[in-house]
């Protein structure tokens, strides 16, 4: 397994942050979500560092879909991030972190009335409209609330990135955005143009996530600029704002070559300033929403291995104290993950084996087939780059719990959210009468 971050070998056991992961496992238990801190801040730095402009003003958006806790928002505050939702929870748990709603950016495809009236009551900093149907449902609300909110559109530009099926989100039949290829695209604008509720401060895309062609959104990048620039003429209006998403590809496994941020960011940036230049258009804005480039190999899920076994098929299975419901993304669209037996970082003996989940599902496999040191009953083994999309898709299937979630830094731990009890996940059952 490639070490990432802080991550160290310290007398044969895997130490992140400082903190070796056998001391976490006892103060903490297992499963367990360990967050590098140190490499969450190194991140974010770069981001704001290298995505800068001498033409233009420029903003990250943390994607907190990715992994959203109160942690995370104070260290976008920290570093001065904005941040993005895409649900009643979401926006819920950032205004309860104390975080200034005015750098909050709501996003989805199907907004309900109630997340409309939070984020107006909130003072969200834009709603990111989705579809035609939402510009009426969100002017009433405004109307009815005396209340005028910056709102962007998002732009299907069709380009369809590669990467998994599930996880684009710029092809043609995609449920997001509105196509740039639809002849209704201008009056649909205009509508948003002339609206007196709504302030129109312009466009957002998204091509997908987890891209490595960072030609993508080089051509994101270009068509952005023209269509921006061609409503601008045909509307008469000035455009402030362009929003490119995020998806930047990270490691997961040997073949991954992530996309560096430092460089790549440099490379946006003097792409920008020169389509822009091009077509003679000024922008006073540009944001990029990153979330797992951020995050993804920061986190790392520690588990208990359980025991063994070799079926009659021939597959040896070592089996772990977690699963598919601390991470769904090998089940829900064939993730890969590296691993190590995290207290044996010195054992020379290898074996390939396929880690399972406790889950009732035959699907429930975090690593298939992979070489790992040979462990035992109770050695601990680590699963890299679960930071994104780990806790955030955690479910209690199988009624199991959501594991606990430690931020790590210069050999300290901080809880940074308690592992869910039994007592918890029945808070909300109520007997019903019989």
């Amino acid at each position: 397994m490639k070490f990432l971050g802080t991550m160290k070998n310290e007398s044969g056991v895997l130490s992140i942050g400082g903190i070796r992961v056998d001391k976490l496992e006892k103060e903490y238990g297992t499963p367990l979500y360990i967050m590098d801190q140190q490499l969450i801040e190194e991140n974010m730095k770069s981001y704001k560092e290298s995505f800068k402009s001498s033409k233009f003003d420029t903003q990250v958006v943390y994607a907190s879909k990715a992994f959203l806790a109160k942690a995370m928002c104070q260290l976008v505050e920290k570093y001065d991030l904005d941040i993005d939702a895409v649900s009643g929870g979401e926006l819920y748990t950032i205004k309860a972190s104390g975080l200034a709603m005015e750098r909050v950016h709501m996003h989805g495809n199907n907004k309900t009335l109630e997340e409309l009236e939070m984020c107006l009551d909130y003072g969200v900093g834009s709603i990111i409209i989705d579809n035609e149907l939402e510009i009426e449902k969100l002017s009433k609300l405004c109307k009815k609330r005396d209340k005028k909110i910056k709102v962007m559109l998002r732009l299907n530009i069709g380009i369809d990135a590669h990467t998994h099926e599930y996880i684009r989100t710029s092809k043609h039949t995609s449920k997001f955005g509105e196509s740039i290829f639809d002849e209704n695209l201008t009056n649909i604008i205009k509508k948003i143009v002339i609206d007196r509720n709504l302030d129109f401060i312009g466009f957002h895309c998204h091509i997908g996530s987890q891209i490595f062609d960072t030609k993508a959104f080089l051509e994101a990048i270009n068509t952005m600029v023209i269509e921006t620039k061609k409503i601008s003429q045909n509307l008469n209006i000035e455009i402030p704002e362009i929003n490119l998403g995020g998806g930047f590809g990270v490691y997961y496994t040997d073949g991954d070559v992530a996309i560096d941020i430092n460089a790549f960011m440099k490379t946006m940036i003097k792409e920008l300033e020169e389509k822009l230049e091009e077509h003679s258009l000024s922008v006073k804005r540009v944001s990029i929403e990153p979330g797992r480039s951020i995050v993804g190999n920061a986190g790392s899920t520690l588990y208990k291995i359980g025991g063994y076994k070799k079926t009659y098929g021939g597959i040896k299975y070592m089996f772990i104290d977690g699963g598919m419901t601390d991470n769904i993304r090998p089940a829900l669209y064939q993730a890969k993950y590296d691993g190590v037996v995290a207290n044996k970082l010195n054992m020379v003996e290898k074996e390939v084996v396929t880690v399972a989940g406790k889950c009732c599902e035959s699907g429930d496999l975090i690593i298939k087939n992979g070489v790992l040191e040979k462990g035992e009953v109770g050695d601990l083994l680590l699963v890299s780059t679960t930071g994104a999309y780990g806790y955030s898709m955690a479910s209690n299937y199988n009624k199991m719990r959501r594991p606990a979630v430690v931020f790590v830094k210069d050999g300290k731990s901080s809880l940074a959210i308690r592992r869910e009890s039994y007592e918890d996940m029945v808070k909300n059952d109520l007997f019903i009468q019989l």
